[in-house]
């Protein structure tokens, strides 16, 4: 199994709708995206000063799913509204 994990750090100008559009897109995905396992994602709570943004933690059956879904034009088309509205974007993916 592939697990997933994105942190996103917004752009202080990124408003509470636009982070909403994408968190109502994201919740979206796995209605178009049959490779995803499980999608969890959610809003920072601590908001210390190393912590980022916003969270993202999904897994796959494989490497190959998650390719799968990395160019699967529902992705790329919320990936492309989470770039507009971020400053910092980290990922690591890891197989169990």
């Amino acid at each position: 199994m592939i697990f997933h994990v994105v942190m996103i750090k917004f752009k202080p100008e990124a408003s509470d709708d636009q982070i909403g559009a994408i968190e109502s897109a994201l919740d979206d995905l796995p209605n178009h995206i049959v490779e995803i396992n499980t999608y969890e994602f959610g809003r920072d709570v601590v908001n210390s000063e190393r912590s980022y943004d916003f969270a993202l933690i999904a897994t796959f059956a494989n490497l190959t799913s998650m390719q799968r879904y990395q160019t699967h034009p529902e992705h790329v088309a919320v990936l492309k509204k989470i770039r507009a509205i971020s400053e910092d974007i980290r990922a690591v993916d890891f197989e169990v």
